[in-house]
């Protein structure tokens, strides 16, 4: 199995954390349920693979997400298996009795989604863009107070199916909100992959000119016109250090219309690799574990990295 040529570039950061969403955001996506074991040993084997975060499920009512529906059992069997204690596995809680769920079944991070769109809000929380935030509210305090960490999603930042062009400010103020609330990073999500480099740029100056950082943002960005590895480079040369991505690319959003699959795993890891970023993620154990969860889902891998590898 080939590996890329390492060109550093001086100018970029030493290392990055990969936040690995495949088991929720990819199998959350999937027309069969995954078994219980299959969900458990991807979770082992993506940790194995020197993945630092590996977000495990979402703690939803199952009528909305029938595929995540063991979340508990899940989280359960994981604990038990003695999973390394380095590595975080956060959940998805989307609200206060997601976080009750949580809370009882043991974990120490939890994420929050909400919009920057009323439409998108509407259609994914049965909240306006405004209401959003005063469900949030308790859920962000009772977790930090336990002392949880949070994060927050923020999606439709880059465009919206139903509204079109989202503005910066109107990011930028969503984003601050929940930053406010409490959430101690703030992933900026291209729900359908409309965005380019330069909005990627854009949108972070403009989170650095209201006061944001860098060091609290992440992003969540989605393939669908070949722009997410582009995009992950304007955000590097703007100094992000977190990048969402899914293994063999599996994922999208069940509430979003033209968003297919996130950024996958191995594809940002090779160019990282090449680029000299350091990541710890172990490629070959990476696409090695894609391979195998392509079996259990009847289909190949999308991801580009895998197709080349498997085949070379």
């Amino acid at each position: 199995m080939s590996l890329p040529q390492v060109v550093p570039d001086p100018s970029l950061p030493d290392a990055v954390t990969v936040y690995e969403v495949g088991p929720r955001d990819g199998l959350q996506n999937e027309s069969a349920i995954v078994p219980l074991q299959v969900k458990a040993d991807f979770v082992q084997q993506l940790v194995a693979a020197g993945l630092p975060v590996v977000e495990t499920t979402s703690f939803v009512h199952p009528r909305w997400v029938p595929q995540l529906a063991d979340a508990a059992e899940l989280v359960a069997s994981l604990a038990a298996s003695g999973l390394p204690p380095g590595p975080a596995y956060p959940v998805l809680v989307p609200n206060e009795r997601g976080l009750d769920r949580a809370l009882e079944a043991g974990v120490r991070h939890v994420a929050i989604f909400a919009s920057a769109t009323e439409t998108f809000a509407r259609r994914n929380l049965n909240r306006g863009l405004d209401e959003q935030y005063a469900m949030f509210e308790p859920v962000v305090r009772r977790a930090r107070d336990a002392g949880l960490e949070v994060r927050a999603y923020l999606s439709m930042c880059f465009g919206d199916p139903d509204e079109g062009p989202v503005g910066l400010a109107q990011v930028v103020g969503a984003g601050r909100r929940l930053l406010d609330l409490g959430a101690g990073q703030l992933s900026l999500g291209d729900t359908i992959g409309v965005g380019t480099p330069g909005h990627v740029t854009a949108l972070l100056d403009a989170f650095g000119a209201a006061g944001v950082g860098v060091s609290r943002v992440a992003l969540h960005l989605h393939d669908t016109y070949g722009q997410a590895l582009a995009n992950v480079l304007a955000g590097l040369r703007s100094g992000v250090t977190t990048f969402d991505a899914s293994a063999g690319g599996l994922g999208g959003c069940p509430y979003a219309r033209s968003a297919t699959g996130n950024l996958a795993t191995e594809d940002l890891v090779w160019m990282l690799d090449g680029l000299g970023v350091r990541t710890g993620i172990d490629l070959r154990r990476l696409v090695g574990t894609s391979t195998w969860m392509a079996g259990h889902l009847g289909r190949p891998s999308t991801a580009r990295t895998v197709q080349a590898l498997i085949r070379g």
